[in-house]
């Protein structure tokens, strides 16, 4: 198997163990969601400087500050949504980014859609509704839950969007994950401050889950993907894509016992092959 290919199925993997991470950690949601970006931006950042030309980011500091504020959206209502619905949910709903950012390059730069991603689309949508259908019978904030998946998908849209104007602009990929991470951090503060939650960890278990979803997680889960993408066709994209909520459902099941239910499963494929097409149909 060539290490570009391993590369990409190890960061996926590291990406889909963030929910673990999230739901075992002794702090709030918001509040893990800021020490994800603060515990990784010390890593970041020597990273970053090594990059071949150092700074091409500074020119660039209004796509800066709304990657941040997207990429602390995305993170604050995935967190909580993995707080009140199950890991493969919420994983699944957020990855509805792909679509979204085809709708934003329709609405807002007026790139038309093909029929296959019209296909793709509502694929996918037939999958969240039979997830949310599924929801409704487990849980009362299983909903809820769902919803901020979904919110989710919106803020990483936006994400996406910033990030490749970034890179348009010759930034490297180290320097936006160091800058926009720091961003990040810099929003969530003061919203976990006023929340109420609890900030600090409790202990050094609190720590060190802390530190893998910022770590093993983010840095390299993350770090793995960029790197592998940068040997890969295209069209490998969508690998991680698909392959990162299947390992997040596979650790909720044998790490928090979520137990997977035929229409929940039947839902989260067709969520998947949607999203594929929609990605497909985007390339």
């Amino acid at each position: 198997m060539p290490p570009a290919l391993v590369a990409l199925l190890v960061g996926a993997t590291c990406i889909a163990l963030s929910p673990i991470f999230v739901r075992l950690a002794d702090v709030g949601p918001t509040a893990s969601a800021f020490w994800r970006v603060a515990l990784a931006a010390p890593v970041l950042w020597p990273l970053a400087a090594l990059a071949p030309r150092p700074g091409a980011w500074r020119a660039s500091w209004p796509l800066l500050v709304a990657a941040g504020f997207a990429f602390a959206g995305d993170l604050a209502f995935w967190h909580w949504s993995i707080r009140f619905t199950s890991v493969a949910n919420s994983t699944l709903l957020a990855n509805l980014a792909a679509p979204f950012v085809t709708l934003a390059l329709w609405l807002f730069w007026r790139q038309r859609p093909s029929r296959l991603f019209a296909l793709g689309l509502g694929t996918a949508l037939v999958g969240v509704a039979m997830l949310v259908h599924t929801s409704l019978s487990s849980s009362a904030t299983a909903l809820l839950g769902d919803t901020l998946g979904v919110v989710t998908a919106v803020f990483y849209a936006g994400y996406i969007l910033a990030v490749k104007e970034l890179r348009d602009a010759g930034a490297r990929t180290f320097e936006v994950m160091a800058v926009s991470s720091s961003v990040t951090a810099l929003f969530l503060l003061p919203v976990a401050l006023a929340s109420g939650e609890a900030l600090w960890p409790q202990s050094v278990y609190g720590w060190l889950t802390l530190a893998g979803l910022a770590w093993i997680s983010h840095c390299a889960g993350q770090g793995l993907i960029a790197y592998s993408l940068a040997h890969l066709p295209a069209a490998f994209s969508s690998v991680s894509l698909l392959f990162q909520p299947v390992m997040a459902a596979v650790f909720g099941w044998l790490l928090l016992a979520e137990r997977l239910v035929p229409l929940q499963i039947s839902g989260g494929v067709i969520v998947l092959v949607g999203i594929y097409l929609a990605r497909r149909a985007s390339a």
